[in-house]
């Protein structure tokens, strides 16, 4: 009889004690559960100007339900999904004003940004506008910048990602080059212009790309799902000068964002 009283112990001790080692391996995975939520940072390239069907609530940041950050939580249901991407953000802006969801339970981040530090926007004014020689002048000033300012800019903003989401998975996300060399535009820009200014995209992505991996980031490159779909392509996904809605003048169509941006990211991711 004792030596069933304590074959009877023996097991309900060792049950017990299998039940609480459980417990414990379930509340731990539990607490350690994967972060899943999705923020998208960045610029116009990121908000989605120049794809249409723009939320009315993000005002001039022109975030569009056709940009890449939302088609790909629509497809994909992330846990949370923030929107912070804003037009006409340089780096500075991402710092002040696009990093408060950012958290512990950040899984993934996109952002791309630094076009706009580097004036992309007045260069392609003053190639339209002004001569030849201007135009690569303007361009040269860019790359200047790229090269000598733009990497540290870069490091704070991707620093600051890290520090904030220290589990996500961080995907920069680059620029295509605008025009096709030898295509189908028989006027506008010159050879040299057009040919500077993808120079000037290259560069930037070439030192995005750097310093990305040096932070440990992906990298995405959407120069080949843009190629073929440049300006004077003739299956652009890139709108040329749009002067009645200048805002969107050399920035990704809807196309541009469903064929060119969402599939990088998406392998990226």
């Amino acid at each position: 009889m004792r030596r069933f009283r304590l074959a009877a112990y023996v097991t309900s001790f060792l049950f017990a004690t299998a039940a609480a080692l459980t417990g414990a391996g379930a509340a731990q995975a539990a607490g350690s559960a994967a972060p899943t939520g999705y923020v998208a940072l960045g610029d116009s390239y990121s908000s989605g100007v120049g794809a249409g069907s723009y939320d009315s609530a993000s005002g001039d940041c022109k975030r569009s339900t056709k940009a890449y950050p939302a088609l790909w939580a629509a497809a994909h249901s992330p846990s949370s999904f923030n929107f912070t991407a804003c037009s006409g953000a340089r780096t500075g802006d991402v710092l002040s004003g696009q990093l408060g969801p950012l958290g512990s339970g950040t899984g993934l981040v996109s952002i791309s940004i630094g076009g706009n530090d580097a004036g992309f926007a007045d260069v392609m004014t003053t190639c339209v506008l002004q001569s030849e020689s201007t135009c690569i002048n303007r361009v040269n000033q860019a790359r200047a910048y790229v090269t000598s300012t733009l990497p540290a800019n870069l490091d704070k903003v991707y620093t600051a990602i890290s520090t904030k989401a220290p589990a996500a998975h961080v995907v920069v996300i680059g620029y295509p080059r605008f025009y096709k060399i030898g295509g189908s535009c028989l006027a506008g820009l010159s050879e040299n212009e057009r040919s500077a200014i993808n120079s000037a995209a290259d560069l930037i992505n070439a030192t995005t790309a750097k310093r990305a991996a040096d932070h440990g980031f992906t990298f995405g490159d959407v120069t080949s799902t843009f190629t073929g779909h440049e300006i004077c392509s003739g299956s652009a996904w890139l709108h040329s000068v749009n002067w009645t809605n200048i805002g969107e003048s050399y920035h990704p169509t809807a196309a541009g964002q469903s064929g060119g941006y969402l599939p990088v990211f998406t392998s990226a991711a």
